[in-house]
């Protein structure tokens, strides 16, 4: 499969729970790859265990204060780039950049206050795109338009 290029910054859709437009920073020194959440907290259904989530937060457009409930999901040591270790839960979910959908798992996260509710690790990266650092949205804005 030829690698797509990708900027360091781009926009994605995650279709699964109706988030459109969502602005993401593409992270290669970042294992796995992370997504802003309100609301993260494991449930005890009928059903079992569940993981209750509310994705995003008021500041960005398609915040909908939706609850989301998830079977499958796991918790894992992870080291943030202050070094700190917490730990965090886990899911699988679909993704959509550059008009592709990708199977990827992100790490549930508060990122408060970041631009980027969405970051891009390896995980997804390796094998699959070429980051061109000069690149915005898919857009070189060193171009100048003649």
């Amino acid at each position: 499969m030829e690698k797509l290029i990708i900027g360091r910054r781009d926009i994605a859709n995650l279709p699964e729970f109706g988030l459109d437009h969502v602005a993401v920073k593409v992270d290669s020194g970042a294992y796995t790859s992370s997504i802003h959440v309100t609301h993260c907290k494991e449930v005890m259904t009928e059903n079992g265990p569940r993981l209750e989530v509310i994705f995003l937060d008021a500041n960005h457009q398609s915040f909908d204060n939706e609850k989301h409930y998830f079977e499958k999901f796991r918790m894992k040591k992870v080291k943030s780039s202050t070094g700190q270790e917490q730990m965090r839960y886990f899911i699988k979910c679909t993704i959509e950049i550059l008009g592709i959908h990708f199977i990827t798992e992100f790490s549930l996260t508060e990122r408060k206050g970041m631009r980027f509710p969405i970051l891009l690790g390896r995980k997804l990266l390796n094998n699959r795109f070429l980051i061109d650092t000069t690149l915005v949205n898919g857009i070189n804005p060193n171009l100048k338009k003649k």
